[in-house]
Order: structure tokens, then sequence, then C-alpha cells
């Protein structure tokens, strides 16, 4: 089986049209969305209309996701996120905002291979950065591999065996990594809308289970219109500004 994966879009559309170009339909067999579709950018009811009409075998919610349906407060935003949530929920028609709504919250089981979540498999707001966290994660998971987004940084953590603790795991320089014959491994695809790893381009994965590997992409982007669209909406000029450093 081979899944494309997708997180944290965050109303970007350049972004997701540069990815979707380089990962057509034909070339996956099944299509996941980790959540945040919006927030921050300026394109929240195009990106949704796009991930509706592509019809992904499951979208799961995330943390704006979340507060742009009316499902959370605000309140624990940044100004600058809060500013960008409350123009959202403005912004969104009525028929995505349900979809917003309805979306269902992880961790999912998927199928026999995979289970995927936003933030943590017992927290959907909390962030994975640390091996304390990705042990932690591990311990939870019911499959072999588990997905999730929400920190914006693309990365592998591989538990081995059940003797020598988590790691982090490098790609190659072509950004591949080996799944595991036996052990669990956790994979974040990285942002595609709002990259925080020091790479602005739209970060996205491609998991292939009949191959055994973990190809982890990044894909320019036009930057500059995704950041005029964010000041023509009125948002915070750091909300565009960052987009070109990737942080």
């Amino acid at each position: 089986m081979r899944y494309l994966v997708l997180s944290d879009l965050h109303a970007n559309f350049q972004a997701l049209e540069a990815v979707l170009a380089t990962a057509p339909p034909r070339s996956y067999d099944s299509f996941l969305v980790l959540g945040d579709l919006v927030g921050y950018g300026a394109d929240p009811n195009v990106v949704i209309e796009q991930i509706r009409e592509l019809r992904p075998n499951l979208v799961i919610r995330g943390n704006h996701d979340k507060v742009a349906s009316g499902l959370l407060a605000p309140e624990t935003f940044n100004p600058a996120a809060r500013h960008a949530v409350t123009w959202t929920i403005e912004a969104l028609d009525a028929t995505n905002r349900e979809y917003l709504r309805t979306l269902p919250a992880g961790p999912v089981l998927l199928d026999e291979n995979v289970e995927l979540w936003h933030g943590a498999p017992d927290d959907e707001d909390f962030y994975i950065f640390t091996l304390e966290d990705a042990e932690h994660a591990v311990d939870l998971l019911r499959r072999p591999l588990g997905l999730f987004g929400h920190t914006h940084v693309q990365g592998v953590y591989r538990l081995p065996d059940e003797t020598n603790g988590v790691r982090y795991v490098r790609p190659d320089v072509s950004g591949r990594i080996a799944l595991p014959a036996n052990g669990r491994i956790l994979i974040n695809p990285g942002s595609v809308g709002q990259p925080r790893d020091g790479d602005p381009r739209a970060a996205f994965a491609i998991v292939d289970t009949d191959a055994h590997v973990v190809e982890l992409r990044r894909v320019p982007y036009p930057v500059a219109v995704a950041q005029a669209r964010i000041l023509e909406a009125g948002l915070p000029l750091s909300l565009a500004t960052r987009l070109a450093v990737g942080r």
C-alpha cells in the first residue's frame, strides 16, 4: 500500500497546489490528511474545497479546525494565530465550516498497518518534539505505523526493538528511510502550508508498505503569492514573512 500523507495545510492553497502536482492521484493508493486544513493562511475555503473534491480516504481534525468550526475557544492561541482564526471563522462558508466540525478526532485506526492522529495518541493538541514524547507515543501505538502532524517539523522516530528505545532517524540524501520489518515507527510528514523546520518548501510524505520505505518530500511553491494573499486579507505580517524562512 502506498499512502500520500499531508498535514498542516493551513489555508495555503499555493503550497497545496504544488504538492498535489508532485503527487497526482495515480501515484498513491490511499490519501490521508492529518489535520489543520485552516488557520494562518488566506484561502481556507479554496483549500477545504480542494481536499473535499479529492475525497481522501481519511481526514482528521487539528486544533485550528476545531477553533474555526466552533468546537474550541481560541484563547489558548497566540495573538497572531488568534487573529488568523478569528478571520477564518468569518471567511468560512457554512458548508466548509460544517465539514471541519464533522472531522473525526484522532487517533484513528486506518487499517492493519496505520493509525493516525494530529498531536499525540492520548492528546490531539500535544506536540511531539522530543525522544521522550515519541517514546510515550510509541508505547500507545496499536499499529506498526503512527502518522502525526501538529509540530510542522518533518521527521521519523523508530523503535527498532523493545530494548533499545526510540531513535530519531535521518533520511538519506533522497529523503528516503527504510521501514523496519519489525518494530514500530512514528512519521511526521511536516507541514504543507507553514513549515517550521528551517526549510520553506512545502512538506509531505509518501509511505510505501510494499516497498518498505518512507519518502520525506519537499516541493517549492510560489511563496510570494501566498504572502501577498495573507497581506491582502489583512492578516498579520508575521504570518507572511515566516513563510519565506520556514520558521
